[in-house]
């Protein structure tokens, strides 16, 4: 197992607090381990002292639980949906160097292979259209033998950007 893929391993033996914890953590990030104690007890009848809210809290971050990252506001970046289709030809002898390069990007937000036509997908920022463009121009330079086309979508008028506190409630569901 390699270091990316072991970094994405979760092994959590889940209390019903522990729900409770990261649907206040989705609510408000900026929570006290004080102040979400006193919610736990209030909203949800749990007594836990802040000492314990906050080990449990450091705990499942580094049991890679949840994953936190900084967000800027839409209005600073143009997002851009990337789809990556390659060259079989080449494939297996670039294949990594070039996964690699989208991967450790300043640009990347988010990167996945999806489903169906076997496709890499990255969720990329960029301050103008120009760099934009010009990042494709560049990874062409020097991955274009193991690509065969680079589809880019303009993500506009962005209506959602979060993610909702009820969202670890199913994770209680399993």
């Amino acid at each position: 197992m390699n270091k990316r893929t072991e970094a994405a391993h979760v092994d959590w033996e889940f209390k019903q607090r522990d729900f409770k914890i990261l649907r206040e953590l989705a609510s408000d990030p900026q929570i006290s381990s004080r102040e979400l104690a006193t919610i736990l007890e209030e909203k949800y009848d749990i007594d836990v002292s802040h000492v314990t809210v906050s080990e449990t809290i450091r705990q499942m971050r580094q049991e890679n639980v949840f994953r936190e990252a900084i967000l800027p506001n839409e209005n600073y970046y143009n997002f851009a949906l990337f789809e990556f289709k390659f060259c079989p030809k080449n494939f297996d002898d670039h294949w990594e160097e070039a996964m690699e390069y989208i991967m450790d990007d300043k640009h990347t937000l988010m990167y996945f292979i999806s489903n169906g036509e076997y496709q890499w997908k990255t969720i990329m920022m960029f301050r103008t259209r120009q760099a934009e463009s010009k990042w494709i121009h560049e990874f062409y330079k020097k991955h274009g033998q193991v690509v065969s086309n680079v589809r880019n979508s303009v993500v506009h008028n962005l209506l959602k950007f979060r993610t909702d506190p009820e969202i670890f409630e199913l994770l209680d569901e399993t």
